[in-house]
C-alpha cells in the first residue's frame, strides 16, 4: 500500500462500523457499573500520576512491569488484582477493556499495536512512537480494529489551552502564520557508566523487548533511557511533544511539513547522553503556496538553563496578522494586538464543556463511541515533528518532505531513520511493517 493510499485509508476508515464499535464499548463497560476495566503497562512515576485521573472511573485489573518491585508497589496503590512482567498476560485477559501504556518510548507503539489487535482500547503516553514508521502502524492498527487510542498530550483537555485555541480560531490575533514553542529547564548530568548486571528484581530481557539488545547499564535504565537512541526520543520527544502539539494545534496545520530543519548538540552536559541538550527546530507548511497561506513552527529546547521566556519554562507564542498570543500549560495566557497593546477580555465566544481530565475523556470515548480529544492521528502528526527534528540533528541536514507520500525526498540515510532496527534474534512484540 502506498503512503498516499495509506493516509486515505486511515482517514476514511475512521467512520466505518462506528455503530457496532460503539455498541461493543457500551456493552463491555455496562457489565462493570459503567467503569471500564484497565491494565497499566509500565508502573513507574508516570503511571502513578495517571492513576489519580483513572481511579474513580475505571477498575484497575493489572500492574504490568518488568521491574517486579514497581509492579507490586503499583498494585498496592491502584488496587490491581494481578501483577506480571509480560504484557501478553494482560492482553489475554478477556475482562480487560483497555490498557494504559506508560513504558519507555521504545515500547509505546509495539504495546499499543498489540493491544489494538487484541481488541483493547489504549491510552498511550507521549510520544506515541519511538519512530515515524511505528506511528503510522499504530494509526493503522487503531483504525483497522476500531479501537479508541488516546495520546497522552493532556493539554487537549486543559481548559485554558482549549479556550486559547478557540480564541485563535475566532480570530483574536488574525491569521496565525508563525509560532514559537519552547521547553527550557535544568536537568541533571547522568554521568558515565559501564555495563553491569541488572538488579535481581528486574526482567531486563523483557524490558529491552523489541529494541536492539544492549546490556544493562545503570544510566540508561529507569528514566535515563530517555537520552539513548535505542530506547528514547530525547527531550524533544519527552517534554517537547507537549509544546509541539499545542503549537501545531494553534497554527492549524495537519500532516507533515514540506521542510524540516534542526540543529543542536551537547553544549552543557559532559556525560553519556546521546541526544542533544540544546536544539532549535523549524518546520514549514506551504499551504497552497500563496502569501498568507504558508505556516512556520519553531521549537527551542535547552535542558541546562533556568532562564525562561515570559518567566515560564514551557510555552508557545503565536504570531498573527492582528497580534500575538502567549499561552502556557502552566496557566498563563496573554494577548496583545498589533500595536502591542494588551487585550484584556480573554474568553472565547464559544466554550466547550470538558471532561474532568484527559483520562476521563478517554474512558468516555470508550463508552460512548465518540473520538477522544487527542485521538491517535492527532498524536501521530505531532510526534512526527519530533522524529523529523531528531533525524535532522543526527544527520546534520535539513529535510525536504513529500507530505502526500509521507516520504523524505532524496536522502536515503534519513529515510532509513523513519524506522528502526529491531532485535537481531527477533521478538514477539516487533510490529509487522
Amino acid at each position: 500500500m502506498s503512503e498516499l493510499t495509506r493516509r486515505k485509508f486511515i482517514q476514511s476508515s475512521a467512520v466505518i462500523g462506528l455503530s457496532a464499535a460503539s455498541y461493543t464499548r457500551v456493552a463491555r463497560a455496562a457489565t462493570n457499573g459503567g467503569r471500564p476495566v484497565i491494565g497499566f503497562v509500565g508502573c513507574g512515576g508516570r503511571s502513578r500520576s495517571l492513576l489519580t485521573g483513572f481511579r474513580d472511573d475505571a477498575i484497575v485489573a493489572w500492574a504490568c512491569d518488568p521491574d517486579i518491585k514497581r509492579a507490586h508497589t503499583f498494585k498496592e496503590a491502584s488496587g490491581a488484582k494481578q501483577t506480571t512482567a509480560d504484557l501478553r498476560h494482560v492482553l489475554d485477559d478477556k475482562s480487560v477493556d483497555a490498557i494504559v501504556v506508560a513504558t519507555p518510548d521504545h515500547w509505546h507503539a509495539p504495546a499499543s499495536i498489540m493491544a489494538c489487535e487484541a481488541g483493547k482500547h489504549v491510552y498511550v503516553e507521549k510520544p506515541c512512537s519511538h519512530n515515524f514508521r511505528e506511528g503510522q502502524l499504530l494509526v493503522e492498527a487503531a483504525r483497522r480494529n476500531k479501537m479508541v487510542v488516546q495520546h497522552g498530550t493532556q493539554s487537549r483537555n486543559h481548559s485554558l489551552i482549549v479556550n486559547a485555541m478557540q480564541m485563535i480560531r475566532e480570530g483574536i490575533i488574525g491569521d496565525v502564520l508563525v509560532c514559537k514553542a519552547w521547553n527550557v529547564q535544568r536537568r541533571r548530568n547522568i554521568g558515565h557508566a559501564k555495563p553491569s548486571s541488572p538488579p535481581d528484581h528486574v526482567d531486563y530481557n523483557t524490558w529491552v523487548g523489541p529494541a536492539e539488545f544492549m546490556p544493562y547499564q545503570s544510566n540508561r535504565f529507569h528514566y535515563d533511557w530517555h537520552w539513548w537512541h535505542n530506547f528514547g526520543t530525547g527531550d524533544i520527544g519527552n517534554d517537547g511533544t507537549h509544546e509541539i502539539d499545542i503549537a501545531r494545534w494553534g497554527l492549524g496545520v495537519n500532516g507533515l511539513p514540506t521542510t524540516a530543519s534542526a540543529i543542536g548538540g551537547k553544549y552543557y552536559f559532559d556525560d553519556d547522553q546521546q541526544f542533544p541538550d540544546s536544539a532549535t527546530c523549524v518546520f514549514q507548511w506551504p499551504g497552497n503556496g500563496k502569501v498568507g497561506q504558508q505556516k512556520q513552527l519553531m521549537f527551542e529546547m535547552r535542558i541546562w538553563s533556568k532562564n525562561y521566556p515570559h518567566n515560564c519554562d514551557t510555552g508557545i507564542e503565536f504570531y498573527g496578522t492582528k497580534g500575538m498570543m502567549f499561552v502556557s500549560k502552566r496557566g498563563k495566557l496573554n494577548v496583545w494586538d498589533d500595536s502591542n497593546k494588551p487585550i484584556v477580555k480573554l474568553s472565547p465566544n464559544e466554550t466547550r464543556k470538558l471532561p474532568r481530565n484527559h483520562q476521563v475523556d478517554f474512558l468516555e470515548a470508550i463508552t460512548t463511541g465518540r473520538k477522544p480529544a487527542a485521538e491517535i492521528e492527532i498524536g501521530h502528526d505531532s510526534c512526527s515533528l519530533v522524529h523529523l527534528a531528531n533525524i535532522c540533528i543526527r544527520t546534520g541536514r535539513s529535510l525536504k518532505i513529500d507530505p502526500k507520500q509521507e516520504a523524505i525526498i532524496g536522502d536515503s540515510e534519513a529515510t532509513r531513520m523513519l524506522g528502526r532496527s529491531y532485535r537481531a534474534e527477533g521478538h514477539w512484540s516487533i510490529p509487522n511493517a
